[in-house]
C-alpha cells in the first residue's frame, strides 16, 4: 500500500491488516475475526441489572461487552460487576465507558479489561468557546494533555489492559475545533494526539474509532486515520460504528452504509451496531454485517489492472458531475438533482391490475415517497404486452418505464410494436458485444422519448464510447450502469471500474446503480439481508458521489423496496424525504427512557422533511450532535429535559411529562413546523388511477 491510500482495493474486499490487541481474552485486529461488541444501557450502580444484560448481551454473541462509568462511583461498581459475570460463568472482556473524568478511567482500568477514552473530553471541557490559539499556545495545551494521559498509559501498560480512543464528531474538544473545525480531520488529529502520546511510552494496546451520526463523515473519518497511521508507522485496530443511529429500519441502514462501506474496504477489526433498542437486538445486525465482509474478505481476489488509477477523493465528497436527461420534466436525471428511485415489477406472480393497485396504494399513502421509474424484465411478448397493459392503467403516474430485455432476445420484436410516445422509456440488455450494442442503439435513437441504459463487460466499454463519441451522440438519453460483477470485483468496485472508464473517455452521462440478484452478496432472500446488502452497495456509491438513479431489484416487494431505496438516499444524505432523527442507544447516563421517547418524538414529528432532530440522554455528545441537527432533546438532569436549536441550549430543565410537546412548540416558534397531511388508508383502492 503507498503512503496515504487507506486500503489495499476500493474494487474487490481485501483485509487490511492491523496489530492484534489483546481485549482480555479476545484478540482483535491481525488476521481474528471481525469481534461483535454492544453496550449495555443499565444504571452502572444497579449491579445486578448490569450484570444480567451483560449475561444477555453474552448469550447473543456480543464477544466484548461496554459498560459505562460516568463517575468513580460507577467505575467502582465495576468490580462487583465483574467479580459477578465471572461467577455466572462467562469471560467476555468487560469495557468502562469513560467520558470527562480521568479519575474515573484509573479507577474502572483496575477492574476491567479495557478502558474507552473520548478524547474529546478526557483532558478538555467543551464550551464551543471561540479562541485562535498561537502555536505556542497549542504546544501548551498539547502538553497539558501530555500530563493528563500519560499516566492512564503507563498504568494501562502495568496492568496488561488495553484503551479505546474513541473520538466522536459530536463531542471534540475546543482546541481541536478551532485549529480543524468540525471536521474529519479534527477527528483524525484528536485522535493522533493521543496516539503520539501512547508511542511514546512504547504502548500500543490500542483500539481506534472514529464515530459520527452522518455515515459520510464518519466513513471519510476513518479512511483518513487509516492513511494518516500509515503515513506514522502505525497500524492500530478499528473499531467501527455509526453513533446515535437511532432505531427500526432507518438505524440498519445508516449502520449499514458507514460499517458495511469500511467492511468492503477491507477495513474494521471489531464492530457496534448502535440501535435506541434493546441492545441484545444489534448482536444480529451486526453478525450479519461481519459475515458479508469476511466471506468477500477470504476470497482474497485481487484488483486487476484496467486503469492507471482511482480518481476520487475517498476522504471528502463531491458527487459526479452529469448532463441532464429529461429537464423538462418533474423528475429530470443529474448531479444537479435528487437521484431517482427506480423499482423492479415481477410479472410472473402478479397482473397488470394488481400492480397498478399496489403503486397507487403506496402513493397514496406516502405521498412523498414516489415511485419514480418501474422495471420490467422482458423475455418475450407476452411480458411486453403486460408492460403495455399497466403503462395504459397508470397513464401519466409514473415518469420511466423501464424495459430489460433477456440477453437473447432479438431486438426486432421491438419494432413490431406501436410505442406510446407520451411515456419516457428506459431500454437495457447485458451486451455482449458491439454489434448487441449497435442495435440496441439504432432502436432507441429512433425516437426522443427513449432512453438507452448501458450495461456491458468494462472490457467492452472503450469500444462503446468511442463509437458514440464518433457519432457525435450528446448523451441527452444515455445512462450507464452494470448489473453485474467485474471478475474478481465486488458490486462497488464494478460501479468504481465503470465510473473511471466514463471519466477516462470525458462521458459524463449519469449513472443507474442496479442491486440485482446477479450482483448481491450476503442475501439468502431474506428482506433483513436485502436492507444491508443493498445498503452497503447503494451507500458505498452515493457516499463517494456515484449514482443518479438507484434501484433494488433482488427482492420483489413494491413498497418495501422503494420505502428502502429512498432510507438509503436519506442515510446517504442525499434526499430527504422525512424527517431525520439522530438518537443515541442509551446507556448507564441516560437520563429518560430513549427508546419510548424516540417512538413518542417520532410519532409527533416523522412528517417534517427535511428537518433534523437529536434525542439524546445525556450531554456527552448531546451539544455536538446538535451541530448536525436542527433541534435537539436532550436530558439535562433526572426527569428533565433540555431543548436545543443547534448548538444552542433554549429550554431548560423542562419536565418530562411536557418536553415532546414544547418540542414541537419550539419548531412552531422557528417556522419549521407543518400541519401533517392526511394519509389514506383504504383497505383496497377502488380504481387504478393515483
Amino acid at each position: 500500500m503507498k503512503e496515504n491510500e487507506y486500503c489495499y482495493s476500493r474494487y474487490a474486499a481485501k483485509r487490511y491488516q492491523t496489530r492484534v490487541v489483546n481485549v482480555g481474552n479476545v484478540p482483535v485486529g491481525g488476521g481474528n475475526p471481525i469481534r461483535i461488541q454492544s453496550m449495555v444501557n443499565t444504571p452502572t450502580l444497579d449491579v445486578a441489572a448490569t450484570v444480567k444484560q451483560s449475561i444477555e448481551l453474552a448469550e447473543a454473541g456480543c464477544e466484548i461487552i461496554r459498560i459505562t462509568a460516568q463517575n468513580v462511583s460507577a467505575a467502582k461498581a465495576l468490580k462487583d460487576i465483574h467479580r459477578e459475570f465471572r461467577a455466572a460463568g462467562f469471560d467476555n472482556p468487560l469495557v468502562a465507558d469513560i467520558h470527562f473524568l480521568p479519575k474515573a478511567a484509573f479507577e474502572a482500568l483496575e477492574h476491567v479489561e479495557k478502558v474507552r477514552i473520548n478524547p474529546g473530553n478526557f483532558a478538555d471541557n467543551k464550551k464551543f468557546a471561540i479562541k485562535e490559539y498561537s502555536d505556542n499556545e497549542y504546544e501548551i495545551e498539547l502538553q497539558r494533555l501530555h500530563d493528563e494521559f500519560s499516566p492512564l498509559v503507563k498504568r494501562a501498560k502495568e496492568l496488561g489492559k488495553s484503551l479505546r480512543i474513541g473520538t466522536n464528531h459530536g463531542s471534540l474538544s475546543d482546541r481541536i475545533m478551532n485549529r480543524y473545525g468540525d471536521t474529519p480531520l479534527g477527528m483524525v488529529e484528536s485522535a493522533l494526539e493521543f496516539l503520539r502520546i501512547s508511542v511514546d511510552y512504547n504502548y500500543h494496546d490500542i483500539i481506534l474509532s472514529m464515530k459520527a451520526s452522518n455515515p459520510k463523515v464518519m466513513i471519510q473519518a476513518y479512511r483518513l486515520m487509516v492513511a494518516r497511521m500509515a503515513a506514522e508507522n502505525m497500524n492500530f485496530p478499528l473499531h467501527l460504528g455509526v453513533t446515535e443511529a437511532g432505531n427500526g429500519e432507518d438505524a440498519r441502514v445508516k449502520s449499514a452504509i458507514g460499517i458495511g462501506s469500511l467492511l468492503m474496504d477491507g477495513l474494521g477489526d471489531t464492530i457496534r451496531v448502535s440501535l435506541t433498542e434493546n441492545p441484545v437486538y444489534e448482536i444480529p445486525v451486526a453478525q450479519q454485517l461481519a459475515k458479508m465482509a469476511e466471506d468477500l474478505w477470504s476470497l482474497n481476489q485481487e484488483k486487476r489492472a484496467l486503469l492507471t488509477g482511482d480518481s476520487i477523493d475517498p476522504y471528502t465528497y463531491t458527487r459526479r458531475d452529469t448532463v441532464v436527461i429529461n429537464a423538462a420534466t418533474k423528475a429530470p436525471i443529474a448531479s444537479s438533482e435528487f437521484p431517482r428511485v427506480f423499482v423492479a415489477i415481477d410479472f410472473s406472480e402478479k397482473t397488470p391490475e394488481k400492480i397498478a393497485q399496489e403503486i397507487c396504494r403506496m402513493h397514496n399513502r406516502l405521498p412523498d415517497n414516489k415511485i419514480e421509474g418501474l422495471c420490467f424484465r422482458i423475455e418475450n411478448e407476452q411480458s411486453l404486452e403486460s408492460v403495455f397493459h399497466l403503462n395504459r392503467i397508470l397513464k401519466d403516474t409514473i415518469p420511466y418505464f423501464v424495459l430489460e430485455l433477456s440477453v437473447d432476445m432479438d431486438i426486432s420484436l421491438l419494432k413490431k410494436h406501436v410505442w406510446d410516445d407520451t411515456t419516457r422509456w428506459f431500454f437495457t440488455q447485458r451486451l455482449a458485444d458491439q454489434a448487441a450494442f449497435q442495435k440496441l442503439q439504432a432502436f432507441t435513437s429512433k425516437a426522443k422519448n427513449r432512453i438507452l441504459a448501458i450495461d456491458a463487460p468494462i472490457a467492452l466499454l472503450p469500444e462503446i464510447c468511442t463509437e458514440l463519441k464518433t457519432n457525435n451522440t450528446t448523451f441527452a438519453n444515455i445512462v450507464f450502469t452494470s448489473s453485474q460483477n467485474e471478475p474478481g470485483y465486488h458490486a462497488m468496485g464494478s460501479y468504481r471500474e465503470l465510473a473511471e472508464v466514463l471519466k477516462t473517455e470525458s462521458i459524463n452521462a449519469p449513472i443507474w446503480i442496479r442491486s440485482t440478484r446477479d450482483n448481491a452478496f450476503g442475501n439468502n432472500g431474506h428482506f433483513r439481508e436485502t436492507i444491508l446488502q443493498a445498503s452497503i452497495h447503494m451507500g458505498s456509491l452515493l457516499c463517494d458521489g456515484i449514482g443518479d438513479i438507484v434501484s433494488i431489484e433482488n427482492y420483489n416487494d413494491i413498497e418495501r423496496t422503494a420505502i428502502l431505496s429512498y432510507n438509503i438516499l436519506q442515510g446517504s444524505r442525499l434526499r430527504f424525504t422525512k424527517t431525520e432523527f439522530v438518537s443515541c442507544p442509551s446507556c448507564g447516563r441516560t437520563l429518560f427512557d430513549l427508546e419510548t421517547t424516540t417512538d413518542k418524538v417520532r410519532e409527533k414529528t416523522e412528517h417534517l422533511i427535511g428537518v433534523t432532530i437529536a434525542i439524546m440522554g445525556c450531554i456527552v455528545n448531546g451539544p455536538g450532535e446538535m451541530a448536525d441537527a436542527d433541534f435537539g432533546y436532550v436530558g439535562g438532569a433526572p426527569g428533565k429535559i433540555n431543548l436545543y436549536v443547534g448548538k444552542e441550549c433554549i429550554k431548560y430543565n423542562i419536565p418530562e411529562a411536557e418536553a415532546v410537546d414544547r418540542l414541537v412548540d419550539l419548531i412552531k416558534e422557528h417556522g419549521r413546523w407543518v400541519e401533517p397531511k392526511e394519509i389514506v388508508k383504504e383497505e383496497e383502492p377502488q380504481g387504478v388511477t393515483c
